[in-house]
């Protein structure tokens, strides 16, 4: 009886469908979720910014992500972090490397309005699992920018020109890694890492939850 009665108090709405679950997201979802996941994600490590992704920006992940940004449910971003460090794990590609991380920053009034920086919370994830140093104010977005959904490639360079400022916490000596929720064009990701780049830092790359490019050949 007792047993029974715990497992019923301890379970939680799943964030996506609503159903009760002892687990963040139910079975199903779950499932579903991990359709979207990439086999082959060392494809994308390459470029002046390489990427390494967790799965393809579509369907079910996609409303995930959505969920996770605009519905207030944070819970997502810890379990894309963990999902995320296992693929960092599995793909290799930092061979060693001393790492520190450095999620995207959004503006001080975005941050305001949604509570929370949803690249922030699956950096600091990402970290717990690989038992790596977060650096969440090393980069400050000094400008606030339009949301880059339907902006040209010309009009997201122009977009994010001078958004980001070199911020507080990072050592020279480790290689900077930057992480975040969605990876388009990579037009953040390399304004990013130029911001750091000019101050003399070393970036390795940057990892993602979802990526909406193909893979490439």
């Amino acid at each position: 009886m007792w047993r029974s009665l715990a497992a019923v108090l301890f379970q939680q709405p799943c964030p996506c469908c609503g159903r009760l679950s002892r687990q963040p997201l139910c079975p199903s979802c779950e499932r579903r979720l991990r359709t979207w996941e990439l086999r082959d994600r060392r494809s994308y490590w390459r470029g002046s910014v390489p990427l390494l992704p967790w799965g393809s920006y579509r369907q079910d992940l996609k409303r995930a992500i959505a969920t996770l940004k605009y519905h207030a449910h944070p819970e997502l971003g810890t379990l894309f972090g963990e999902w995320l460090a296992v693929a960092w794990l599995e793909s290799q590609v930092s061979h060693n490397l001393p790492l520190q991380v450095v999620p995207i920053p959004l503006h001080a009034d975005k941050l305001k309005a949604r509570g929370f920086n949803q690249a922030e919370i699956i950096a600091a994830s990402f970290c717990r699992a690989l038992e790596l140093p977060l650096v969440p104010h090393a980069l400050v977005r000094q400008r606030a920018t339009q949301s880059m959904f339907q902006l040209t490639v010309a009009e997201r360079v122009a977009n994010l020109e001078q958004a980001f400022v070199l911020g507080r916490g990072l050592r020279k000596q480790c290689w900077v890694l930057l992480c975040d929720d969605i990876y388009t064009t990579g037009t953040t990701a390399r304004a990013a890492a130029e911001t750091l780049r000019a101050a003399g830092h070393r970036v390795l790359g940057i990892v993602t939850v979802a990526v909406a490019l193909p893979e490439p050949h």
